[in-house]
């Protein structure tokens, strides 16, 4: 047999000077990561060990400048498989220790080539623990990643991030949704049709939806109501996204029809933020948000904890000890997070319709809460909903 061929390690390029500015002053040098210039956008940080992949091409983090909390980032490399979309979203990325040479067997190229080929501006070599626990104290913020001809003298660069337009008031899932309605094909037996509004939506979450034999039709996020149904759907799902919840108020309007005529109806992330809205609850921005793939939540209709994805920095604002009253009935908090009491899960009681602020589509783990796609199975067929997996 003949042994594998030795790895070459690929030449380091040159080391680029490079400085991330946050609005309020702060900053840390380091070098280039990726492509060299500016980048501005909302700092946020990420508390996954793996799954980068997945998280650079999340179009939820569009106009976000990504922080890993995980010391070394890049070990995997990157391929054609792992995205969730056609291109990564992030504005930024910052890491601490980027691996030198990828090492794995579906590895196509290194995360910094990829970074550079798609022109994301990004720095390492900095504190990253430091800046996470700064972001935690004073909430996430604007911030500025500058490196070769982009750097200048620092009160320059700071009033430029203090110029960037922040997150709150952002109305952004039209900039990163299809502009073309698609269809996702069941595998198998097609069970059931479901018109997907897509706000940002993630690949993997037709492909859940595709492998309990359920025909998406994924439609461009300013759809109305009449072409959703023009499909006959058995359910309609409302994604993930990025941007203010409060400047939705066109989907909120789709999610009232569809509560109105009482078909089957399931958001994830911005869709459980857009059925608060639309059951009359308030939405509010997280000071830092939750980010990442070890988030403990608790399904409030079953008791049991789940390991859980996340990627939100706003909130439904709902009462957690009460059911409440609303224009289509009774609705309650089903989900919470364990580490701040953040609702994480509405379910309507009198209408069929239910929501996670969290992602059980979950491509790089954990798959803890994927029987939410079950559940939204039962609702169609109009059987009892499902606690666990193959229950």
């Amino acid at each position: 047999m003949t042994a594998p061929a030795p790895t070459t390690p690929r030449p380091r390029r040159e080391r680029v000077p490079a400085v991330l500015v946050l609005e309020d002053g702060r900053t840390f040098r380091g070098q280039a990561y990726g492509a060299i210039g500016e980048t501005f956008g909302e700092a946020v940080f990420n508390t996954g060990m793996s799954g980068y992949q997945e998280t650079l091409t999340d179009p939820s983090y569009h106009r976000q400048v990504v922080v890993m909390t995980a010391p070394q980032i890049g070990n995997t490399g990157v391929n054609d498989e792992d995205p969730e979309s056609k291109r990564i979203w992030v504005a930024g990325y910052v890491v601490r220790d980027p691996a030198r040479i990828p090492s794995n067997w579906r590895s196509q190229r290194s995360l910094d080539e990829e970074l550079t080929e798609q022109g994301v501006v990004g720095i390492s070599g900095i504190d990253t623990r430091a800046l996470t626990r700064h972001l935690r104290e004073r909430g996430a913020m604007r911030v500025g990643i500058f490196s070769g001809v982009a750097l200048a003298e620092p009160a320059a660069l700071l009033a430029k991030v203090q110029a960037a337009p922040e997150m709150k008031g952002a109305d952004l899932c039209a900039e990163v949704a299809t502009t073309e309605k698609y269809v996702v094909p069941a595998i198998g037996e097609k069970k059931f049709t479901v018109a997907a509004l897509d706000l940002g939506i993630k690949a993997m979450t037709p492909q859940r939806m595709a492998e309990r034999g359920i025909e998406v039709h994924v439609f461009p996020a300013n759809s109305t109501i009449e072409e959703l149904y023009a499909v006959g759907p058995d359910g309609v799902f409302f994604s993930n996204g990025p941007g203010d919840p409060a400047t939705a108020d066109h989907q909120v309007a789709v999610a009232q029809g569809v509560l109105e005529r009482r078909t089957p109806f399931f958001g994830i992330c911005f869709g459980n933020q857009i059925l608060g809205r639309a059951l009359g609850f308030g939405t509010y921005k997280l000071k830092y948000g939750h980010r990442g793939i070890n988030q403990p939540v608790q399904d409030r209709t079953t008791g049991k904890v789940e390991v859980t994805a996340h990627n939100h920095g706003f909130a439904v604002q709902a009462p957690l000890d009460k059911v409440s009253d609303t224009a289509y009935g009774r609705a309650e908090v089903s989900h919470v997070c364990l580490n701040d009491d953040v609702v994480e899960g509405l379910q309507c009681l009198d209408v069929p319709a239910f929501s996670v602020q969290y992602h059980p589509e979950a491509a790089a783990g954990p798959h803890d809460a994927a029987y939410l796609f079950d559940r939204f199975v039962d609702l169609m067929a109009g059987a009892p909903a499902r606690t666990t997996a193959g229950s």
